[in-house]
């Protein structure tokens, strides 16, 4: 780029700040107040970017890919990124990655993993999560005390996508304590992401010699000429491996968040709250007010663009504050506004209550409602099949819990819980629980 760099702004916020990891809902609603819609953060370093939490803005920039690309290529701020720069994987990561991909090379890429995924059919995919579900409950149900996240929500979502993908049963372990560790960051997580794209290409090779019913025979039967040269195979191994993580650990944090919730609010402590319309409502209201994916990067100005408050210039990062723009009174006041944003995008059901930042109700008698921005928008939102594997495995995870362990209860106080400190996805370290002792089902 021959654009200069953006100045430090003087109030910029610095991205790692431990409040995004333990108080996110309360900061965004004083960096709205201080900053507006569009907020100057800081990145390791003291690289510049802009953190987008105005619901409108997130809706403006996922939705125009003209103005705003997926291409790092156009950043302005290269030059000041060092060459061991923490965040350089998450920015940049090395490989043909589908996530930096622009255009029609990423709509042919997303169309055949998505087609993939929408072959799996819903009520085989409800059977196996519910038989795994089962199976790890059995694992610890004995010892009347569990760490939920290491020992369930982690591991659910993990061995439900292991099957679809037909991973072999003496890999899994390895892939999969790989993936748990990585969730924390740093070398760790590039580690796994190494051994999660190496794992997806010995399955690319595996299946193009004996194709089955799964996720990498149906990609390779979709893609003409995928054996010939390693540049097709080392590409669709990408693209393999990303859907697995994307599929992987917003999920297991679904989860992992749904439980909580149930666990430490009464409005679900009612003998009805483990029921279906319990769960279903718990889960919606996590992915309104404790969203797994907080923040999304990014998107490259292309040129310069007034954005909400802000002058934004041609090479500016943006980061996508999904739980921000979930947050922003403009979807959930009293005014005027709601009434605008409602008719802008199609929304409905969206009403007026005293609290800021309420969970929207349905229309009475309607579904809950699903206007959040928790799995992105536009071109480059969540494909509809993941995101239904998502909403089932989580689902069924945790009515399988509750049916099993009907009288489970936090081990340890709610103000003890912690998440992992992380500004991009927000999970928990664990969630130590106690109840009566069940006997396996097998």
């Amino acid at each position: 780029m021959t654009v200069p760099a953006r100045p430090l702004a003087p109030d910029a916020v610095p991205l790692d700040t431990d409040r995004f990891h333990t108080d996110p809902v309360p900061l965004y609603r004083e960096l709205r107040h201080r900053h507006g819609s569009v907020v100057p953060v800081l990145l390791p370093s003291d690289i510049p970017a802009w953190l987008v939490i105005g619901y409108r803005e997130v809706h403006r920039v996922s939705g125009d890919a003209d103005t705003y690309t997926r291409d790092p290529a156009r950043w302005n701020q290269w030059a000041s990124v060092p060459a061991d720069w923490p965040l350089l994987p998450l920015i940049a990561p090395r490989g043909a990655s589908l996530l930096h991909t622009v255009g029609t090379a990423h709509a042919r890429r997303a169309t055949v993993l998505s087609d993939a995924l929408e072959a799996v059919e819903p009520g085989e995919l409800r059977r196996h999560a519910e038989r795994i579900a089962d199976a790890l409950v059995d694992g610890f149900g004995l010892d009347g005390r569990a760490d939920l996240v290491a020992a369930y929500t982690a591991r659910l979502p993990f061995l439900v996508l292991a099957e679809l993908f037909g991973l072999p049963a003496d890999e899994a372990p390895e892939l999969g304590d790989a993936l748990r560790q990585g969730m924390a960051g740093g070398a760790a997580a590039n580690r796994a992401r190494g051994l999660l794209v190496e794992t997806m290409r010995r399955l690319l090779t595996a299946r193009r010699e004996e194709p089955g019913a799964d996720v990498p025979s149906r990609v390779l039967a979709a893609s003409p000429g995928a054996g010939e040269g390693e540049l097709a195979e080392t590409v669709l191994a990408e693209d393999l491996a990303v859907l697995f993580a994307a599929g992987h650990l917003p999920t297991a944090d679904w989860l992992g968040n749904t439980l909580r919730l149930m666990l430490t609010d009464a409005r679900y402590a009612a003998s009805d709250a483990g029921g279906r319309f319990g769960v279903e409502r718990a889960m919606n209201e996590v992915l309104w007010r404790d969203t797994p994916t907080q923040t999304v990067v990014g998107r490259w100005a292309t040129r310069d663009v007034r954005l909400g408050p802000r002058q934004v210039r041609a090479g500016d990062l943006l980061l996508l504050g999904l739980q921000g723009a979930n947050g922003d009174p403009l979807v959930h006041g009293t005014s005027a506004p709601v009434a605008t944003a409602a008719a802008l995008y199609g929304l409905s059901g969206l009403v007026s209550e005293p609290d800021p930042e309420p969970v929207p109700e349905p229309v009475a008698g309607g579904p809950a409602n699903s206007a959040y921005l928790s799995f992105g928008h536009g071109d480059r939102r969540c494909p509809f099949p993941a995101q239904e594997i998502a909403e089932t495995v989580t689902r069924t995870g945790a009515e399988v819990l509750l049916d099993r362990l009907p009288d489970i209860e936090l081990a340890v106080a709610t103000e003890e819980l912690t998440y992992r400190p992380s500004s991009w996805l927000r999970g928990l370290d664990a969630l130590p629980t106690r109840f009566a002792p069940v006997v396996g089902r097998r």
